[in-house]
């Protein structure tokens, strides 16, 4: 069956969720962040994660803003730098201003001229996700933005991926989805997607029921995997 629709997770797959740490590091004001930068991004984004399970699984749902917040909070604590109110906001700030990777231009606009329909589906609330696709200029190279608020529960729950068909009324075995996290391509390729991890950090495939159908190290080779289907 021919890909007619590709789909892409938002945070860590088209934008870099390191950058907001990676940036405030990098300004004056913020010294006490240059040694230890990678470790507050990368313990963020654990916790926000993990929280998104974890409500998800106890029924108790709130937004991704909400969620990211808690995951900062968490992980300045234990970073030891949750005594300054002006870097937690720069944080916060800088979190709906997030750099997309470089070859993400490239890469939708690929798609597009191929006739694909294109499309973020994503944890991330509305707002959140309209500051980073204008931030980023992709705006114009995507179709729609698609937001687990209107089911009010986090990926992977299924009610999430039934938005795409929903959308773009294609069958699961139309639709090219990709993600940076593991689980999110393992539980899309249970669904019935066809589905891209990208590895960029060459981790271990993780331990579920279902795989994704490819690995990919960046996004580059995207337009090649959905035409080749």
């Amino acid at each position: 069956m021919p890909i007619t629709t590709c789909v892409f997770d938002a945070y860590g797959t088209l934008f870099d969720v390191a950058a907001a740490a990676r940036q405030a590091a990098a300004e004056p004001a913020f010294p006490a962040l240059k040694e230890r930068w990678s470790d507050v991004a990368a313990r963020w984004r654990l916790k926000q994660l993990q929280y998104s399970w974890l409500r998800a699984v106890a029924d108790v749902h709130t937004d991704f803003w909400e969620v990211t917040q808690n995951g900062l909070d968490w992980a300045l604590e234990a970073t030891g730098l949750d005594g300054d109110p002006a870097l937690r906001e720069r944080l916060l700030a800088l979190y709906w201003e997030l750099q997309a990777y470089p070859e993400v231009p490239t890469m939708l606009t690929a798609l597009k001229d191929m006739g694909m329909n294109t499309a973020i589906l994503s944890n991330g609330s509305p707002p959140m996700l309209d500051g980073a696709v204008q931030s980023a200029g992709i705006g114009d190279v995507l179709d729609d933005v698609l937001s687990v608020e209107s089911v009010g529960i986090f990926k992977p729950d299924r009610r999430v991926y039934d938005l795409v068909g929903q959308r773009f009324g294609c069958a699961p075995g139309e639709v090219l989805f990709v993600s940076s996290n593991g689980w999110d391509a393992a539980a899309a390729s249970g669904y019935g997607f066809v589905t891209a991890w990208v590895n960029r950090a060459g981790e271990p495939v993780d331990r579920l029921p279902w795989t994704p159908a490819h690995v990919l190290s960046d996004l580059t080779t995207i337009p090649d995997v959905a035409g080749a289907q």
